[in-house]
């Protein structure tokens, strides 16, 4: 069972959590050995609440020898808990909350909440 604790109000379908970042996002961790850095989102997995950051949560893995692999001691980032990231605005260069938006024409978008500009837009995915 995935740890959601302190998302209540956010669960999905299949026990996925709705995610305020996604991968592409440049974002500021806010706590952990990693407080202070930031980074881009390789990947987020909202099955788990979880998001990988680029250089963050560096693990080391002992790798066994595959076919295609070598193997040997590997260094990876680990997933971190989303709710241990802030999205920073392309804009303003400050980590902020993110509110979504509809706007007149019907499309829904992702706005930063200290300067109002507008992040991306948010594609709804069809046949669910």
């Amino acid at each position: 069972m995935p740890n959601t604790r302190g998302m209540k109000n956010q669960k999905l379908a299949g026990g996925a959590v709705k995610l305020h970042v996604r991968k592409g996002d440049t974002v500021l961790v806010l706590s952990g050995k990693n407080r202070g850095r930031d980074g881009k989102v390789l990947s987020a997995m909202p099955a788990e609440g979880r998001v990988i950051v680029e250089g963050i949560n560096i693990v080391t893995k002992h790798k066994k020898p595959q076919r295609m692999n070598p193997g040997g001691i590997v260094r990876q980032e680990a997933p971190i808990h989303a709710s241990n990231v802030m999205l920073i605005c392309g804009k303003c260069k400050a980590p902020t909350k993110v509110a979504k938006r509809l706007l007149e024409n019907g499309e829904k978008v992702r706005v930063c909440k200290k300067c109002g500009e507008i992040i991306d837009t948010i594609v709804e995915k069809s046949g669910e």
